[in-house]
């Protein structure tokens, strides 16, 4: 038998997942620091189950995020970024972290040329 199909994330589930990798953080690590099983991290990105009242604030502290922007159904002012780029920022996720940093100073070089070129 082969791997099981991975399950549909809701976009609620989605949204805390991205949060969370941005930051680096694994769903261990962000378990331990928020003081929640690891098992309620997966059950929250993979479901549209919120987290519990108590822990909404020191997960928008973790993410360095306001606290309703802990939520999809509130629209964001920040545009987000295209499929593609969306994408490539997966893949980034998944390298150590001095090759990601390496990685994000050629971007930040990269798109400080084309802003200045306007």
């Amino acid at each position: 038998m082969g791997r099981p199909l991975k399950s549909v994330r809701h976009p609620q589930g989605a949204h805390i997942a991205a949060l969370r990798k941005a930051k680096g953080l694994t769903q261990a690590e962000a378990a331990q620091i928020l003081g929640v099983p690891q098992a309620n991290i997966a059950l929250w990105e993979k479901s549209d189950k919120p987290p519990r009242a108590d822990v909404l604030p020191k997960m928008a502290t973790l993410y360095g995020v306001k606290l309703d922007a802990l939520f999809v159904d509130k629209p964001s002012r920040r545009k987000q970024p295209v499929g593609k780029a969306q994408a490539l920022f997966e893949q980034l996720t998944k390298l150590p972290r001095s090759q990601q940093h390496k990685v994000l100073e050629v971007l930040e070089a990269l798109l400080g040329q084309y802003l200045r070129a306007g």
